[in-house]
């Protein structure tokens, strides 16, 4: 059902040296087909924080591996303005105003959005 993976890394590595060789960008031949995979993880989990999805969407058995992908991430940088909302038009306030949803506590839903 999916081409043997030779032969597609076959096929990437021609189209990336074409590409080079016309952008005259002799660095782009460094780029590997694994490169797009880690970007592909990376930004999926810089856009949801959910590791979970990031596990499943790359086939991972062990959440470890999935793990190894979060490097790229700087956590120690994200400050975030929090804020809560008791009914639907606050949270429909917060979403539009630029705030993700977080979780809900005790009835009241937070939000964040980094500073």
């Amino acid at each position: 059902m999916f081409p043997d993976t030779d032969i597609v890394s076959h096929v990437f590595m021609r189209i990336r040296n074409r590409l080079a060789k016309r952008l005259c960008e002799p660095q782009l031949k460094k780029f590997r087909l694994y490169d797009l995979r880690h970007y592909y993880a990376t930004m999926l989990y810089h856009r949801t924080k959910d590791i979970l999805l990031v596990k499943e969407k790359l086939g991972h058995r062990r959440l470890e591996t999935t793990l190894i992908y979060t490097h790229l991430i700087d956590f120690q940088d994200e400050e975030y303005t929090v804020r809560a909302a008791k009914s639907v038009s606050e949270a429909t306030a917060r979403i539009e105003s630029g705030f993700e949803y977080v979780t809900e506590m005790d009835g009241i839903k937070l939000f964040r959005k980094p500073k």
